[in-house]
């Protein structure tokens, strides 16, 4: 499951990394909806996708918080004068934060349950390497894995009087699975990841963020393809933002780059080894939020969009770009319900074949959350 579902910002502040304080319990859920409109000549008329998220935290004493998420989902797509389907229920994530040092140090460990769809039909490959696509961005881009386990710690620290750093790492393992009726068994690569992060305030009352993560995985290796291997090369995130008083409001901005290097030295002389070629995703966004009451915050946002992935000639292609302007919406009705409401619409294009096609993204999100 990916970020809409959780629907939290890319950079969370250092203080919130340790179990927060005051509300004991809080449960999300809702619907949300991400379609794709194509132009003529695509391999896809549309590709529309509904999810059902649905969250709970939980927080035990002052140190120690457990969170638990889990969808269900249901993806389509027209191509070809046919019809894709895929529905299932998602895999569950349970997380379990331990504040070691109060301010300072945080453990964690994630489970991934199995609980999704881990296998499916060579048919549905299309819809979900349509659903994967960084550029577009789907809440759901995967239904189900085999399971697997993560655990972490991060590290923060005051730098001078104002401003904090951090440091963290986590190391996923995950389980084996058959991801397609026809294949065998996959094991995918164990996966290491690495975070310095800053934050502080900046002249005329705002505030910076800014973090790099760096992530390596390990081969994902197919038994029944004759012992076939993928290898994906390492991964750098650069995010930052900075957050600005515009009068009652708060103006912000934020960039991120991702980008995916070429696999590591592998024995060329091996013919079943596939490399995931080398890419790039960058993202620049602006969100105005303002108060209208003390229940009811309004928040317009734009995001651009684009993507870049290696070519046979090992030139960086564009593979596409969007712009998704929006509003978001959020109603506290009471001390304990609260609504958000997220409506968007992408505008773009898609490389095809030596040429480009339009595309139109409608995204509606409406979220109840509960809290005591």
């Amino acid at each position: 499951m990916k970020r809409a579902l959780w629907l939290f910002v890319a950079a969370a502040p250092l203080a919130a990394q340790e179990p927060a304080a005051g509300i004991g319990t809080t449960a999300r859920t809702g619907v949300v909806f991400d379609g794709y409109y194509f132009g003529p000549g695509f391999a896809f008329d549309h590709v529309v996708e509904w999810t059902v998220p649905v969250t709970l935290s939980r927080r035990f004493g002052p140190r120690l918080t457990v969170d638990v998420a889990t969808a269900y989902a249901r993806a389509s797509a027209a191509t070809g004068g046919r019809t894709l389907e895929l529905s299932g229920f998602t895999d569950t994530d349970v997380r379990a934060s331990f504040a070691a040092v109060p301010g300072h140090l945080v453990l964690s460990v994630v489970g991934t349950l199995p609980t999704g769809k881990k296998t499916v039909s060579d048919s549905t490959v299309p819809l979900l390497s349509a659903l994967a696509t960084d550029l577009l961005d789907f809440t759901t881009p995967t239904f189900g894995s085999g399971g697997g386990l993560t655990g972490g710690f991060a590290y923060a620290v005051k730098l001078g009087e104002r401003w904090a750093g951090g440091v963290g790492a986590s190391y996923r393992w995950h389980a084996s699975y058959a991801p397609v009726a026809t294949t065998g068994d996959l094991k995918p690569g164990g996966e290491g990841r690495a975070r310095l992060g800053v934050e502080g305030p900046v002249g005329g009352g705002g505030y910076f963020r800014g973090a790099v993560v760096y992530t390596a995985s390990g081969a994902d290796t197919l038994s029944g393809g004759g012992g076939s291997r993928s290898l994906t090369g390492d991964r750098i995130l650069v995010y930052s933002g900075v957050s600005l008083p515009a009068g009652r409001s708060s103006l912000s901005f934020y960039a991120y780059d991702m980008h995916r290097f070429r696999p590591r030295a592998y024995n060329s002389t091996n013919t079943v080894v596939v490399q995931v070629p080398r890419g790039n995703v960058l993202a620049l966004g602006a969100r105005l939020e303002r108060p209208l009451s003390p229940a009811l915050n309004l928040a317009p946002n734009v995001e651009f969009r684009h993507e870049l992935a290696d070519t046979s000639a090992g030139n960086l292609k564009l593979l596409g770009w969007l712009v998704r302007p929006g509003i978001d919406m959020r109603y506290r009705a009471s001390g304990t319900v609260a609504f958000l409401f997220q409506g968007q619409a992408a505008f773009g294009r898609l490389a095809n074949n030596g040429s480009s096609v339009s595309l139109v993204g409608p995204r509606a999100v409406l979220l109840l959350e509960w809290s005591r």
